[in-house]
This record gives structure tokens, sequence and C-alpha cells, in this order.
């Protein structure tokens, strides 16, 4: 059976539109809501995969060994201290939280940073495996209370319950006793704080940088704040139950590396106070000098 010349015509117009459409990786889904012909980067590399664009490592923290001993702390209470280099100390709240933590464990051990985190009874309780994590992963853990009561509005019965309560879970989970507290909410009074240290042997730790990432204001907002706020020897605040906070935080902590900081845990910050050198297993030599220079400039204190 013979076709007809314009039978002959519309397979041919048929055969050129399906090469065209095949030719290109982007069609119909350049111009809508399906992004699976893009990889993280924006780069496009087909529907169904490909190569995708190899990521460059994170910048690293240097390996910092400062001997910290408690009976070595000067204040009753720390929001920062007085240091001539670039030190700081990054912590997270009111975790450990079963999603958030282990991401953000993950994104500190990439850099080879040093934090702390000040934990609720209660979730050490619930988690104890992610405090053992912490503590193996050289990371240092603070006493938050059992159920995040404001030390200054309960009486002495109930603090040390509360107090008492979280070392407790701690101890039963890693076989670490803490050394620091943060009260809740930063709710505490001078009564507390020499009651603390008294019977307790803690420090009350505060903090210099507050990003409010718990008023969720956003993973650029958070890191912004966090980069643009920070000054040698300050103690920043951060809330690992909040995935904004744990998204903000590759940018946060890259900026802060970039701009010549270097992290320590909140104890090693108040070591840092009572010491002239520091030993580094890095090519940084002596990084207390006052000589190291913050994103090209020298900072004053």
């Amino acid at each position: 059976m013979r076709t007809s010349p314009i039978t002959q015509l519309g397979f041919l117009t048929l055969a050129i539109i399906l090469m065209l459409g095949c030719s290109s990786t982007g069609g119909k889904y350049e111009n809508s809501d399906n992004t699976a012909y893009l990889d993280g980067e924006g780069k496009r590399r087909g529907l169904f995969g490909g190569r995708q664009k190899k990521k460059s490592a994170p910048l690293q923290n240097p390996n910092i060994n400062i001997r910290v001993d408690p009976r070595l702390a000067r204040s009753l209470t720390y929001s920062r201290v007085r240091t001539e280099g670039p030190f700081i100390a990054m912590t997270f709240d009111d975790g450990p939280h079963p999603v958030h933590t282990p991401r953000l464990l993950d994104i500190l051990k990439r850099r080879n940073i040093r934090a702390t985190f000040f934990v609720v009874g209660t979730n050490a309780r619930r988690y104890p495996q992610l405090i053992r994590r912490i503590i193996a992963e050289g990371h240092e853990i603070g006493n938050h209370t059992v159920n995040h009561k404001y030390l200054s509005r309960i009486s002495i019965e109930e603090a040390r319950a509360e107090v008492l309560g979280c070392e407790k879970a701690i101890v039963a989970a890693c076989g670490v006793k803490p050394r620091i507290l943060r009260p809740p909410g930063g709710h505490i009074n001078d009564r507390v704080k020499v009651w603390l240290k008294k019977e307790f042997g803690y420090s009350t730790i505060m903090w210099a940088v507050d990003p409010e990432d718990w008023k969720r204001p956003g993973s650029d907002v958070v890191a912004r704040r966090i980069i643009s706020e920070t000054d040698p020897g300050e103690i920043v605040l951060a809330h690992d139950i909040h995935g904004p906070t744990i998204a903000a935080m590759p940018r946060a902590l890259d900026g802060l590396l970039s701009n010549g900081y270097r992290f320590v845990t909140v104890s090693q910050l108040i070591a840092i106070e009572r010491r002239s050198v520091a030993r580094i297993s890095s090519n940084d030599n002596n990084l207390l000098s006052s000589s190291i220079p913050l994103n090209g400039k020298k900072r004053d204190q």
C-alpha cells in the first residue's frame, strides 16, 4: 500500500519534532517547578542523573590542645573572655535532637570544630547514644537542667532537683560530669550563681552573641548575624533543636573560619584566659599572638 506525499510529510515532521525535543535537557522543565535536571549547584546534569560537580572540602579548624582545669576559672559567670587570639566558643542549647543534632555533628566534624552542647536532662535520657557521640567526637557537654526551668524563678530545692537530675542523666549516658551550666532562658541572679559554684562547682555560662535563631528568622539571617556580630573571646549562642539553625551552620562556620577565627570549647576558652600559649597541631603557630590577623586586619581588644 503506497502512502501519499502528505502522509510522508506528516511522518517526517513528527520525526523532526521528536528529535528536537530529545536534544535538550530542558524543554518544558526549564520554566516549571521540576528541577530534576539541576544538581545542587544549578548545573545541568540530565533528568536521569549523571556526573555531579565534586564539592570542595570546607575550611578546617586547627587541632587546639588546651589543658582544662575548672579550678582556674576566675569568674562566677562568663559570656566572653579577654584573649589576644582569635578564639571563640560555639554553643548549642536544648538538645540533643534525634535528627538535627546528628546533622550538626556531621557539619562540625567536616570542619574539625569542637563545640559545647548544653543539654536538657529529659533529652539526655531519651537519646543517650547522642550524648556519647558528642563526647566521643571531642565536644563538651554542659548542664541545662532537666526540664528547662528558669532557676531564678523556682525554690532552691526545685533548682537542686533540676540541676542534679540533669547532671545524673549526663553521667549515666557518657560517664562524664559536666563542669559548666547555662541557665535556661538566661534567667539567673547572683545568689543562684554563687550557689551553683559552691554546691556543684559550676561556672555559669551566658553568651555574647545571640542570633535569635529561636525566633526562626531564617537560616540566612542566622548565619549573617553570627558572622557579623562575633568578636574574639566571645561565646556564641544557638540551638540544635531547630532545623533552620542547622541549615545556617555551614555558612556561619565557614564565614568565621575564613575571617580567621578558631573554635574551642567553653572550658578551653576559659582556660585560654589563664594562659599565654596554646599548643597547635597545625601551621598556625602560637595562635594566641596578638599579631594574628582577622580577615586581613589585626583586631583590637
